[in-house]
């Protein structure tokens, strides 16, 4: 099973999507238990996968081959010519945190969409965006990559218009998936420049031969711009609000993860297509603006949102902006080897850090608002209050994620920022301190959803509200427990999981002899 693990990790999910409708017909119980079993199967192997990568180094495996970890077959010239991916520290913690997700997520919906019609296709499409999920992170090919991410574009607009709620969810499907359509048209075109240029489409193989031409540099721009679009980066966020809070609550908290696969693009290019070839003080500075564009535009329009979920989709695009900003002066500082050691390094963690808090107390969120739609019908604040009273469990998930996504100790949202606020007050105070102020607009703005929310005496239209039910409960339980003991051991997380990842992304050398090094 070891030595087949990547190819595993998407044949999991994919056979638990397509078998979804067939099981269906023998009833609601045996198609949810085969969902859930499908999707704990794939985080036991994601599981599996993590250890080893982190254990022996980068795994190569080409699907087809009579030996998997041989990339290059002999007689191809050099040239590795099969569905190759390569899993190294940074696709093992994108593949481990996003299957941990999916596993909540799925759990969560046993009941939250228990109540609606087309389950089947629900959950076949939920599973399906996980293998898009997965495929992005852990390719080594950059067709393959393309295709990941159409696979990831249509099961999110089909489960973003999924509530249909009087053609409104439509409305907001059918903008992401246009939306979607066209940043898939820009990787699409990128990927044919540098092919027409290298003879290549692995990204090992096309970084060992990259010249950074006119054309790479076009190249470059395309990527960049539609996957920064595509992970909800100002000012190419337009579609998050009304996809993320259209779509039913626990899609929102897995469309969170999809978001960041597209992140995890943006820095995969950078670091291990161009690397070293790039101008990496200009295209880290490119980052850090769309970083600070993102922070301070998010939350503005945070504040004066009353729908609970449009005002977390904007807290999200903010959230997006430290991973930008951490990881852009990681990139602005990459040639400089002091630098780089001095706090750029510690930077990228701090920004790869948030990636994974970001998805635990962000999705968390988004359960807890998705538990109050369940039990109230509305999700505009001016119509909530009191809830607290009824509502006990849920109330204490919102605080913890509230209270994460501030950076307020000891949750695992101020770990994260804590290392950001650091490492770029080094390279730039200014940028520190707008980090820190957007911190404290976003936790202004959480006070006033938990005032409005639970607050308050019980309101009348409320008084037989009660807590959701356990499913729901063990969804957001679990969520909560990673906010929590990330933010209480944040070292060990570091050590274990971000260190490795951020050595893999900036090892570009490491990268390529890992694939090329078996020819």
């Amino acid at each position: 099973m070891l030595q087949h693990a990547p190819a595993l990790l998407l044949a999991v999910p994919m056979l638990g999507a397509f078998a979804t409708p067939l099981i269906g017909r023998l009833g609601a119980g045996i198609r949810n238990a085969w969902a859930v079993l499908a999707m704990l199967c794939t985080l036991l192997v994601a599981i599996v996968l993590a250890t080893d990568v982190l254990s022996n180094g980068t795994i190569v495996y080409a699907f087809g081959a009579a030996a998997p970890n041989l990339s290059v077959p002999l007689d191809s010239g050099g040239i590795p010519i099969r569905i190759v991916f390569t899993v190294d520290a940074m696709s093992a913690f994108m593949a481990l945190f996003a299957s941990i997700v999916g596993s909540a997520v799925l759990l969560y919906s046993l009941k939250s969409q228990s109540r609606n019609s087309g389950q089947d296709g629900y959950y076949a499409l939920l599973l399906l965006l996980t293998v898009g999920i997965l495929g992005m992170v852990c390719t080594g090919d950059l067709f393959n990559f393309f295709v990941f991410l159409e696979i990831n574009s249509l099961a999110g607009a089909a489960l973003v218009a999924y509530r249909v709620d009087k053609g409104v969810a439509v409305e907001a499907g059918l903008k992401y998936a246009v939306l979607s359509t066209l940043g898939g048209l820009l990787v699409l075109f990128a990927i044919a420049l540098l092919y027409g240029q290298y003879d290549a489409l692995n990204i090992a193989m096309i970084a060992s031969r990259m010249q950074f031409t006119l054309l790479d540099k076009v190249a470059l721009v395309m990527l960049i711009v539609a996957l920064a679009m595509k992970a909800g980066a100002v000012p190419m966020h337009f579609w998050t609000p009304d996809a993320y809070s259209m779509a039913p609550s626990a899609v929102t908290a897995f469309l969170v993860v999809a978001s960041q696969a597209s992140l995890y693009g943006v820095f995969r290019v950078v670091f291990s297509l161009y690397g070293q070839a790039l101008d990496c003080l200009t295209v880290g500075w490119v980052l850090i603006i769309l970083g600070v564009l993102s922070m301070f535009v998010g939350v503005t329009m945070a504040i004066p949102q009353k729908d609970v979920k449009r005002l977390m989709a904007y807290h999200a695009v903010s959230q997006t902006g430290y991973m930008l900003l951490g990881v852009g002066v990681g990139v602005a500082v990459l040639g400089n080897q002091d630098l780089l050691t001095a706090y750029g390094r510690i930077a990228m963690e701090g920004g790869i850090f948030h990636i994974i808090n970001h998805a635990m107390y962000k999705g968390l969120l988004f359960l807890t608002a998705g538990a109050i739609f369940y039990r109230t019908g509305t999700r505009n604040l001016n119509k909530l209050g009191g809830l607290g009273h009824s509502m006990k469990w849920t109330m204490v998930f919102f605080m913890i994620g509230a209270l994460a996504i501030a950076g307020i100790p000891p949750f695992n949202g101020f770990a994260s920022k804590l290392m950001i606020y650091e490492s770029v007050f080094l390279f730039n105070p200014l940028l520190s301190i707008i980090a820190m102020v957007v911190s404290i607009l976003t936790l202004a703005s959480f006070v006033k959803v938990f005032h409005s929310i639970f607050m308050g005496p019980k309101l009348p239209e409320y008084a037989d509200v009660r807590e959701v039910p356990a499913p729901m409960l063990i969804g957001m339980g679990i969520l909560a427990l990673f906010v929590i003991l990330f933010g209480i051991f944040p070292q060990q997380v570091v050590d274990l999981l971000i260190t490795p990842a951020a050595a893999a992304l900036i090892d570009q050398g490491g990268y390529i002899a890992s694939v090329l090094g078996g020819a």
